[in-house]
């Protein structure tokens, strides 16, 4: 059984560049304020409409706040059938650190 793969905020970067999709699961309010572009709010009320309408085979990036709570949605959606599934290291937070002027409001 595959599993998810770690993945760098720079290298999300790289990956982001070539089209990966990436989502965010932090709370509505914290996402509102704050998130990365392009990135995709994901909760449990739009889970099953991302989950019928997401290519399983293109890469997917997970985003929760520090990098813990991403590890265990990456590993439910490998268990959904994405093949190519990554959790951002550091979370929203690490991403911050590293590009303060790449995040969108």
């Amino acid at each position: 059984m595959s599993s998810f793969k770690h993945l760098s905020p720079q290298t999300a970067v790289e990956l982001l560049e070539q089209g990966a999709t990436l989502v965010d699961i932090r709370d509505f309010q914290s996402y509102s304020n704050a998130h990365i572009p392009a990135s995709v709010h994901l909760n449990n009320d739009n889970l099953p409409q991302f989950l019928e309408q997401a290519n399983r085979n293109q890469p997917l990036i997970v985003c929760c706040y520090h990098g813990i709570s991403s590890q265990s949605a990456a590993d439910y959606l490998v268990g959904q059938g994405f093949s190519d599934v990554y959790s951002l290291d550091g979370g929203f937070e690490g991403w911050k650190q590293l590009f303060p002027d790449a995040c969108e409001s």
